[in-house]
């Protein structure tokens, strides 16, 4: 099981202004991208994201479902990865002050990266986390207002 944790300078609602965002999936989530909608309203439960994947040269495409959500607090997500199987994504946001705390839990679930599930391919994903965690944080700055009550996007008009 691979834990990760980082402290991102918005509050939760700025935070899950981005994770909502079916289109900026792509944006943070490393190895993705042309993130878009492919069933129900994302992120409700059972509702699904369809995207490209790079791995060298090759591309294919990926899906990510929805399994459970709890707003403010909890996202948990099973992406498909084809003959690698799923794994289980689980995004624990806590504010923290005027910040967030997003803790993320990501471990394979089935087909063979759950078969072959080791402390090699923990740290792989480690490695991962040390990416896409950041580049959330980045994301959501970017695109978010800084006002402690903010969440709102800096790209929405004001209303």
């Amino acid at each position: 099981m691979a834990v990760r944790h980082h402290l991102i300078d918005r509050p939760p609602a700025a935070v899950w202004s981005v994770l909502e965002d079916p289109a900026l999936y792509g944006e943070w989530v490393v190895g993705t991208s042309d993130s878009r909608p492919e069933e129900g309203d994302w992120p409700g439960t059972g509702s699904s994201i369809a995207y490209h994947v790079h791995v060298g040269p090759k591309r294919f495409t990926g899906r990510t479902v929805v399994r459970h959500v709890d707003r403010p607090r909890t996202l948990e997500l099973e992406a498909e990865g084809g003959p690698w199987g799923t794994a289980r994504i689980a995004f624990d946001i806590r504010p923290w002050g005027e910040r967030t705390l997003v803790i993320v839990d990501e471990h394979p679930l089935r087909g063979l990266g759950g078969t072959l599930h080791n402390p090699l391919l923990d740290a792989f994903l480690q490695l991962r986390h040390r990416t896409m965690l950041p580049r959330l944080a980045r994301l959501v700055e970017r695109v978010t207002a800084a006002e402690p009550d903010g969440g709102a996007r800096a790209d929405a008009p004001a209303g």
